[in-house]
């Protein structure tokens, strides 16, 4: 098993362990702080299960069918823990509205040894993830249910000091208000980071205007054109342009050319798939040539 889905089942691992405990917990002492971080805990399990498979199905190579193999499995799965992060939330308030209209009795010591466990999982799972997040949306949405359960956790224990020193019960729920906005937060990031990938938008970080002016800039090209940038799974950025060279060349020197402009894309931007059409003569714009055809 690669080093990425190895982190994800660690982290499920230590989440579907420590859930048992959290919702024992909250029932045991009477806390919705508790209850609601169970709530965000059982869509973590989901979401790692879900962050799991999609990081193993996207290492499948491509098919006849599926000819850009199955990445964006994984931003599949980032929009659907998006969702279940807002949907959570949303109920999780509901509850905690309703219960600061009559706080019940809290037992906060036992919320504070838990809530303290939590911390410690969390921490832990989103170390292990956090070294295989980089420019991945899967592994970025499994981090932010993580982080989102520890600042969770945080919020837990400050509601537990809260209610031993003054007797406040009402900042229970307040907590789980706190809770639910950090998991809104994180849970529109995701949602719009995997819409984004779904449009074709061009990868985050990338400039489609540098990106450009630096192909146009290299030794013998003329001009660039119809240049796109998308991302084809939850990291990897392609590129597709019309690139103008001096001429004349033979086929073989321009294969060379573009090559070598691959690699420049490459190692100055990360892009390893790029496809170049080298033209070796100005070209007028699409409409204005199809105008001219059709008059011929």
């Amino acid at each position: 098993m690669t080093p990425r889905p190895r982190a994800l089942l660690i982290a499920l691992a230590a989440n579907a362990a420590f859930l048992v405990v959290e919702v024992v917990g909250g029932f045991a002492f009477g806390s919705l702080a508790l209850l609601a971080d169970g709530v965000h805990m059982v869509s973590d399990v989901i979401a790692l299960s879900m962050a799991f498979w999609a990081a193993r199905l996207a290492m499948r190579t491509p098919t006849e069918r599926h000819t850009f193999g199955f990445g964006r499995t994984e931003v599949l799965v980032a929009l659907g823990n998006g969702v279940l992060l807002f949907a959570g939330a949303i109920v999780v308030v509901i509850e905690a509205v309703r219960r600061l209209q009559s706080p019940p009795t809290v037992d906060a010591v036992g919320v504070l040894i838990v809530g303290g466990l939590g911390l410690v999982v969390n921490l832990g799972s989103a170390f292990a993830v956090s070294r295989h997040a980089e420019g991945n949306i899967n592994m970025r949405g499994a981090l932010f249910h993580l982080l989102a359960d520890a600042l969770g956790s945080l919020a837990v224990i400050a509601a537990a000091i809260g209610i031993v020193l003054f007797g406040a019960d009402w900042l229970d729920p307040v907590a789980s208000i706190a809770i639910s906005v950090l998991v809104v937060i994180g849970a529109v990031e995701l949602l719009r980071d995997a819409v984004h990938v779904l449009l074709e938008a061009a990868p985050a970080g990338l400039e489609t205007a540098i990106v450009k002016e630096a192909l146009a800039s290299q030794s013998g090209v003329e001009a660039v054109h119809h240049l796109h940038l998308w991302t084809t799974g939850s990291e990897h950025a392609a590129l597709s342009a019309h690139v103008v060279l001096q001429g004349p060349l033979s086929l073989h020197d321009a294969q060379i050319r573009s090559g070598e402009l691959k690699q420049m894309l490459d190692d100055r931007f990360g892009i390893r798939h790029a496809t170049i059409e080298v033209e070796c003569h100005t070209c007028v714009d699409d409409e204005a040539h199809e105008a001219h055809e059709h008059a011929h």
